[in-house]
């Protein structure tokens, strides 16, 4: 049955269970708290703005969440949190985790709806609710994956019995930066997907081909989340690989050149921007592989002359939303 709004949800206790652990559509399960994951579940958000919402989310992750209007509560993943949570009742758990562990844990708390992940006692394994199978079927499927032709946000909405109409996530944190420069870099990976750098000679060769022009700033914030918003909240275009600065871009409402190689780009959705692709016949991309076979990575062939391309119509979308905005104060 289709949701057609949060009114009807107004005072309803939900549970979100997103640590980051384990990504929505990605099979592999880590320790390594999936940020951008995180960021980009908060799109939810716009189903129960009415509710009383609890998030269960690991520590690294509560910047993000931190501020955020539609969240009640935020709590970290601890044994304390657990012992409380057994103790509560909710109306509407949602859990995200694939952990076998979380979703053992999810199952024991006591609510009337359950969405996204269960645990299946005979297997010792993640199994879906109704509504999530397809997700956990694009998991541990790869053929379905690439097959796959909607968006991330349009899988979500499916798990908990919504439609996406285009929804943002939230972000919590509200930078107060002032626009300071044109062109933002946003060069870092982090160490879990390597393949997914732009190689850094090109960094170099786009900044010679900008800098003719344009100002360019290149990423800051690295070991602070609020300082990495505020810095990608200082620049008109960000240029980035597929990482969590792209979610935070979309999120702020900035222009976007996004690369991907060995990961899916049409799961991603852009409302301000473009997202560049290696060019040729490469029958391997995209991978979804941390390894590269090949010996040079696809990325290799988006030639900066492309990206400089893009950069300079996005300045150009830039310059045409300021003058409309101008237009109608």
């Amino acid at each position: 049955m289709e949701r057609k709004g949060a009114d009807h949800r107004k005072g309803e206790k939900v549970l979100i269970i997103k640590l980051g652990y384990s990504e929505t559509l990605v099979g592999e399960i880590s320790r390594t708290t999936s940020l951008g994951d995180v960021l980009r579940s908060t799109v939810l958000l716009n189903l129960y703005r009415d509710a009383r919402v609890t998030w269960l989310v690991d520590e690294k992750a509560i910047p993000l969440l931190r501020g955020n209007p539609y969240i009640e509560r935020i709590l970290p993943y601890d044994l304390t949190t657990v012992l409380q949570l057994k103790a509560e009742r909710f109306d509407t758990i949602i859990n995200l985790e694939k952990v076998a562990g979380i979703c053992a844990f999810a199952d024991s708390l006591n609510a009337w709806r359950r969405y996204g992940f269960r645990f299946d006692p005979d297997t010792g394994t993640a199994k879906a609710y109704d509504g999530s199978q397809r997700v956990l079927e694009i998991c541990t499927n790869p053929r379905d994956k690439l097959r796959n032709k909607k968006y991330w946000e349009e899988l979500l909405f499916e798990m908990v019995g919504g439609r996406w109409k285009g929804e943002m996530p939230y972000l919590g944190y509200k930078p107060t930066s002032k626009v300071t420069h044109d062109v933002g870099f946003n060069y870092h990976v982090g160490r879990k997907w390597p393949l997914k750098a732009w190689p850094m000679e090109y960094w170099k060769r786009l900044e010679r081909l900008v800098g003719e022009n344009h100002t360019i700033s290149w990423q800051r914030g690295l070991d602070s989340i609020e300082e990495y918003i505020e810095w990608i909240n200082s620049v008109k275009v960000v240029v980035t690989n597929d990482s969590l600065g792209l979610h935070i871009a979309h999120a702020l409402g900035k222009r976007i050149v996004a690369l991907f190689g060995p990961t899916i780009a049409s799961e991603v959705y852009v409302k301000k921007g473009v997202k560049l692709l290696p060019e040729g016949d490469l029958e391997c991309m995209p991978c979804m592989s941390t390894v590269c076979t090949r010996g040079r990575s696809c990325m290799y062939d988006i030639s900066p002359e492309r990206v400089f391309t893009a950069v300079c119509e996005q300045l150009r979308e830039d310059m045409y939303d300021e003058s409309k905005a101008c237009s109608n104060t």
